[in-house]
């Protein structure tokens, strides 16, 4: 099984838009090392031992979340998710030209468009995503859009390959799977790293979708769409919204099979993201638990999709 069940309500591949080309459009260019990059917050993780994947009522087995016991040695993980000025760094020293720019178009979600925005192809399982044309991490809802007051919010409409490029070049690497969901439980064995109830004591603890998805965001937890990388208190080891407001994407291949070896690495292999992001809503879709997980191919992106890197 190469795509999670019923996730493209969460962030679509790129062939869901159909009328356009799945071709390769080739790199963004070529990137090396560089002693100019902005200096990531690290935060030490230590190794340890824990239970991956969730067996209980709140879980998806079609995705692969199977529970097993998972060794993480020790590494170092960034403090927040890559923020949009910290991605212009980037641009700006390499030429780097994202997928979204590359080929034209992203995913947005409708309910940020305007209402008199013209009618676009939407994802036919997910009428919510629509294909922008000129949407991309410079303009995250499309040609009317900017990154105005959002240079500490998370980079968004980023592929894979976009977060490989960047990372490299930070002297940097992805997360594996197994990595991120260990740091993001710091410790815990609770769908969330504060317990077990999503909003204890009515305390909002991470960026979804409040009120009626997909129609009514009420931004009950004061945001709407992204929210800056450090708004919500850390997990007990230090690290900001690993749950909520962005996917985030992972070095590993994606399979929802977790116990069979992935197949040959190719141009539509999907790369596997975790984390959930602003969209997510108890009554749709539950995939802001550390264990959650989704595939997307290497080459697509959308409007709640960043990154944060390892080393």
């Amino acid at each position: 099984m190469n795509a999670s069940a019923d996730a493209s309500c969460c962030s679509p591949d790129r062939r869901a838009a159909p009328a356009t080309s799945s071709a390769s459009v080739g790199v963004g260019g070529s990137v090396e090392p560089s002693s100019i990059a902005p200096p990531a917050a690290f935060v030490s993780v230590p190794g340890g031992t824990f239970t991956m994947g969730d067996g209980g009522l709140l879980g998806y087995p079609a995705d692969g979340e199977v529970p097993r016991s998972v060794t993480v040695a020790p590494f170092e993980l960034s403090a927040t998710a890559v923020t949009t000025d910290e991605f212009a760094v980037f641009t700006d020293a390499t030429g780097w030209v994202t997928a979204a720019e590359r080929y034209g178009w992203s995913f947005v979600f409708g309910g940020l468009l305007p209402h008199d925005f013209p009618d676009t192809r939407a994802v036919a399982a997910a009428p919510w995503w629509r294909q922008v044309f000129g949407a991309s991490w410079r303009r995250p809802e499309g040609p009317q859009s900017d990154l105005l007051g959002r240079g500490e919010h998370p980079v968004t409409h980023m592929s894979w390959d976009d977060a490989t490029a960047y990372a490299r070049w930070a002297g940097a690497r992805l997360a594996t799977e197994a990595e991120w969901e260990y740091a993001a439980l710091a410790a815990t064995s609770t769908p969330w790293p504060w317990g077990d109830d999503l909003e204890p004591e009515g305390q909002h603890r991470m960026n979804v979708f409040q009120g009626t998805f997909p129609t009514e965001n009420t931004g009950a937890d004061g945001f709407v769409s992204t929210c800056p990388v450090t708004a919500f208190e850390p997990n007990p080891w230090g690290l900001h919204n690993m749950l909520g407001n962005v996917w985030e994407w992972t070095a590993d291949v994606f399979t929802a099979d977790v116990f069979s070896p992935p197949g040959p690495v190719g141009p539509d292999t999907f790369r596997t993201m975790k984390g959930g992001s602003y969209l997510c809503h108890q009554s749709y879709c539950r995939r802001y638990r550390a264990a959650a997980r989704m595939g997307s191919s290497a080459d697509s992106s959308s409007g709640n999709v960043g990154f944060r890197i390892a080393r």
